[in-house]
């Protein structure tokens, strides 16, 4: 049974004097004020991700893609669709060396154990995205065969939305705070490769909030570097409501940001809608509807050059830095 969120605003939630002016991000090629709009290439498909599903155990408050126990707007991938890519990316010779799941919570996939097994019996580097509570623990007996054969080449990593039980269960709902923190714990004393992917308040900077999650993973015997970003995970608010700049070339230079740096320069997602007969490629994690960043059916298709026509782009990926990737 889903757990349904606390009643009240999530302690995320965007001040609605902050939304964003509808006249921004509404042309792929200029901004609002009639300047280029920053693009980005393709450099390398480093890593591919596959959306498992929106369907999820949880409903928290201000999930970006909107998973639930009900939505089911991107179905379930099958082993058959996610081979079809990793054909691809073999027969392309693409040089993917990481291939990660997202959803909703990907271990609500049936066919979620064949299809890791596959990615890892191919030699890549495999990042799961889960809450680690029921969904996954029944998959232990599997899990514990797959770490004895593979090792640190299965990473999971684990939501804990802030280092305090209150604000997590404000976002994801009650009784969600202990049972991550047990699947969490599971996983670190059975030798799992982990991480954490959190978020800190408007008023904590980078390192109180770790400083706060640091005391969290001592205080529960997790054995996690909170100074290390692949393993402590701190990700930027992704309201798309919430104003933002709009990412112009000359932003580039202004910024001092690399477009090589940028996610979709070096990812793609797959991901199936429902009512469609086949998977498609979006430009990334985030963005999984609309048409500018629906790329095609194939990865070749889908190596084209992504517009910075989303408030997720600037937040997310040029002002706050973050990727999806390990």
């Amino acid at each position: 049974m889903a757990t349904k969120p606390l009643p009240g605003p999530s302690p995320f939630a965007v001040d609605a004097a902050e939304q964003i002016a509808p006249e921004k991000f509404r042309d792929p090629l200029v901004t609002a004020k009639g300047e280029d709009r920053a693009h980005v290439a393709l450099r390398q498909l480093e890593t591919l991700w596959f959306c498992t599903g929106t369907l999820c155990n949880l409903a928290c408050k201000t999930c970006y893609i909107e998973s639930s126990p009900t939505n089911d707007a991107l179905v379930y991938l099958t082993l058959a669709e996610v081979k079809t890519s990793l054909n691809e990316i073999e027969s392309e010779g693409l040089g993917t060396s990481e291939i990660g799941f997202t959803g909703g919570e990907p271990f609500m996939n049936k066919d979620i154990v064949p299809i890791l097994e596959s990615c890892l019996e191919r030699g890549f580097d495999v990042l799961v995205l889960s809450n680690a509570m029921r969904p996954m623990r029944r998959h232990e007996d599997v899990l514990l065969d797959l770490l004895q054969r593979y090792g640190a080449k299965l990473t999971v990593r684990v939501s804990l939305d802030h280092y305090s039980r209150e604000i997590h269960e404000a976002e994801r709902g009650r009784d969600t705070w202990d049972k991550a923190i047990d699947g969490l714990k599971w996983l670190s004393d059975q030798g799992f490769s982990i991480a954490v992917a959190g978020r800190h308040l408007a008023h904590e900077d980078d390192a109180e909030a770790r400083r706060g999650y640091a005391q969290l993973f001592a205080r529960e015997g997790i054995g996690i570097d909170p100074a290390d970003p692949a393993r402590l995970v701190l990700f930027p608010e992704m309201d798309a409501t919430a104003d933002v700049p709009e990412i112009t070339t000359a932003c580039w230079g202004i910024l001092n940001v690399d477009p090589a740096s940028v996610m979709c320069s070096n990812s793609r997602m797959v991901v199936k809608h429902k009512g469609d007969d086949a998977p498609t490629v979006v430009a990334c994690t985030l963005l999984p509807h609309g048409e500018d960043f629906q790329m095609g059916r194939t990865l070749k298709e889908a190596s084209r050059t992504v517009s910075l026509n989303h408030p997720h782009c600037a937040r997310f990926c040029v002002l706050g830095g973050a990727s999806c990737s390990g």
